[in-house]
């Protein structure tokens, strides 16, 4: 098998349509949005989400955490298709069309569970400057199924074939059984299983499912709020994020044949990789401000660009140097979007 065959990369997570525009300052406060965070849609922010299409420029972008990463991943590689696979929940409805239409543009061979209870999740990605608070209201994202999805025979036989799997720290809230089945897979076959600690209310809220899954992780990734939020919940003491990445390494793993990895991203500052007994740091390309449209991907690009290369079992720091030039490319433009061929080598 070449190591860029088909379905050799596995991703599971929440289906979401990104809702994206420029909003203002009165916009977020009315809303008591913070100018950077993710965080999961109550009944106050029912109307958030009809007064941005009313208000506002509005783009849809295909999106959510994996798939988004997924998506990069594939754009990378270019070729044969389909080396990336998805599932996730959604709904039979004209987003969820839009979803299916998107994913078979990316090259990624997405098998949806499709339900009627539920509509298709979205998420209201809120810009001011350079900052994007993201708002998600999962809807039929939060009705995946391990029964009646992932344990069907011709749908587990994709997770089987793949050899890296990744699964954004936001699938916790809505299917843990799912993710311990594919995490104890990779494990029992010393395959590579990441993770993404994806938002600081993951540690917070679903520390426990977050731990269940922690000993099956070979990869973990997340960004500086994100690594100080695990470290406080962890009771690490620590806000060093190279002391953070350590601790978070030295976690009790299952497969002891993998050393755990950690890359910590930090915006526009050094990334930080835990390997072996060192750390490593990675400055990222330099950007012009007035180059930077949008920042909200830029954290799955640069896991997209990562697995990519791991996929194709090439060094760390190439990984890494993948990770940065996606998350380069994705940040001068609208939504988690790239252009036609990526120009990487």
């Amino acid at each position: 098998m070449s190591s860029k065959s088909p379905n050799s990369l596995f991703g599971m997570g929440n289906p979401l349509l990104d809702i994206c525009a420029v909003v203002d300052k009165d916009f977020l406060d009315k809303y008591a949005l913070k100018s950077n965070d993710q965080i999961l849609a109550d009944d106050k922010h029912k109307a958030l989400f009809e007064e941005l299409v009313k208000k506002f420029k509005v783009e849809y972008h295909a999106g959510g955490a994996t798939q988004n990463s997924i998506k990069v991943a594939q754009w990378m590689i270019q070729e044969p298709h389909k080396v990336g696979t998805f599932f996730g929940c959604i709904g039979e409805d004209k987003f969820g069309e839009i979803l299916k239409q998107k994913a078979e543009e990316a090259h990624i061979d997405a098998y949806y569970y499709e339900q009627s209870e539920e509509p298709t999740g979205t998420c209201a990605a809120c810009i001011t400057g350079d900052n994007r608070s993201l708002v998600a209201n999962l809807a039929a994202a939060n009705c995946y199924k391990k029964e009646k999805h992932l344990d069907l025979e011709e749908n587990w036989r994709l997770v089987e074939k793949a050899k890296v799997y990744y699964i954004a720290g936001f699938f916790l809230t809505v299917s843990v059984e799912s993710i311990l089945k594919v995490a104890k897979h990779a494990s029992e076959n010393n395959k590579m299983f990441c993770l993404n600690l994806s938002a600081p209310f993951i540690s917070q809220f679903f520390k426990d499912n977050l731990m269940q899954v922690m000993p099956y992780v070979d990869v973990l990734f997340g960004n500086e709020t994100e690594a100080a939020a695990f470290s406080k919940e962890l009771e690490f003491e620590t806000n060093d994020l190279k002391e953070i990445a350590k601790k978070a390494q030295a976690l009790t793993k299952v497969n002891k044949e993998r050393q755990r990895i950690v890359v910590f991203t930090q915006g526009k500052d050094e990334t930080i990789m835990a390997l072996s007994d060192k750390i490593e740091t990675y400055p990222v390309i330099k950007i012009d401000p007035k180059d930077l449209v949008d920042t909200n991907g830029a954290g799955d690009a640069f896991v997209g660009g990562f697995l990519s290369e791991l996929v194709q079992m090439k060094p760390l720091d190439q990984c890494v140097k993948a990770g940065h030039y996606a998350a380069n490319v994705i940040i001068q433009r609208a939504g988690c979007t790239f252009p036609e061929k990526p120009n990487f080598s």
